[in-house]
C-alpha cells in the first residue's frame, strides 16, 4: 500500500540535514550493500530484528536515544498522494466496489508511525479490518496472524488473497492455502496485476 522506508531515505535524510547515504539501508533495491537485509532474507533474523538495528543506527547518527517512529516521521512526512501507491489504491477501491471484503494485516503500522500520522492517512479508513503486530501481539510469518485477519474479514483462509512484499510472509500465507501473491517494491505492478487477475477484477491498462 505505503512506500518502503528504502525508497523515503533520501527524503528523510534532507529532512534531517543529514549527508546523503546516512541512512545506509538500502533492503531489496541493493541487498548487496545491506549486510543486515542479507541476515533476514537468510531467516537469521526477524523484520523487526532487522528495523531495531536500524533505528540503533539512528540514534547514534542524531546523538540521542531514538525510537522508531522517530526515525520514520521525517521519512513519511509528505502528503498522503506521495507516499500510496496509486496500483495499490486503485486494487483496494475496485476490490471494495466489487463487494469483496479487505483488510490490512501489517506487522509495523503502529510500530512505525505514531497515531497523528495513522489519523491522517486516510487510506487505512477504507479498510474492512486490520491485524497489527503491536497492538494484537502477532506477527507475520506466524499462522495466528493470518487466521486472526480471516476471522475479522469472516472469510476463509483457502482462496483468500494475500499479498505482501516480504518471501518469508508470503511462504507461510500460501502454506495455510491462502492465494499468495509476492509484491516486488522494485516492480510493484505484475503484484497488483496478479492480484486484480485472482480477484476476477479487470486489469488495469
Amino acid at each position: 500500500m505505503l512506500l518502503t522506508p528504502f525508497e523515503l531515505r533520501k527524503q528523510g535524510e534532507q529532512r534531517l540535514g543529514l549527508p546523503p547515504g546516512s541512512f545506509n539501508w538500502a533492503g531489496p533495491f541493493d541487498p548487496e550493500s545491506d549486510a543486515d537485509w542479507q541476515a533476514f532474507q537468510a531467516g537469521e533474523m526477524n523484520e523487526r530484528e532487522y528495523w531495531k538495528l536500524q533505528v540503533d543506527r539512528f540514534a547514534e547518527l542524531v546523538g540521542h536515544p531514538a525510537t522508531m517512529p522517530e526515525m520514520m516521521a521525517p521519512l513519511y512526512a509528505g502528503p498522503e498522494s506521495e507516499l500510496v501507491r496509486p496500483g495499490a489504491l486503485a486494487l483496494l477501491n475496485d476490490a471494495r466496489a466489487a463487494g469483496i471484503p479487505v483488510g490490512m494485516l501489517t506487522n509495523d503500522l503502529t510500530a512505525f508511525h505514531d497515531a497523528g500520522w495513522i489519523e491522517r492517512m486516510t487510506v487505512i479508513k477504507l479498510f474492512d479490518a486490520m491485524v497489527d503486530g503491536k497492538q494484537d501481539s502477532v506477527h507475520k510469518p506466524d499462522p495466528e496472524a493470518y487466521l486472526l485477519m480471516c476471522a475479522r474479514l469472516n472469510v476463509p483462509l483457502e482462496g483468500t488473497v494475500f499479498i505482501d512484499d516480504q518471501p518469508v510472509n508470503v511462504r507461510s500465507a500460501e502454506s495455510l492455502g491462502m492465494i499468495a501473491i509476492h509484491l516486488d517494491p522494485r516492480d510493484p505492478e505484475p503484484g497488483y496485476q496478479a492480484a486484480r487477475a485472482a480477484l476476477s477484477l479487470l486489469p488495469l491498462h
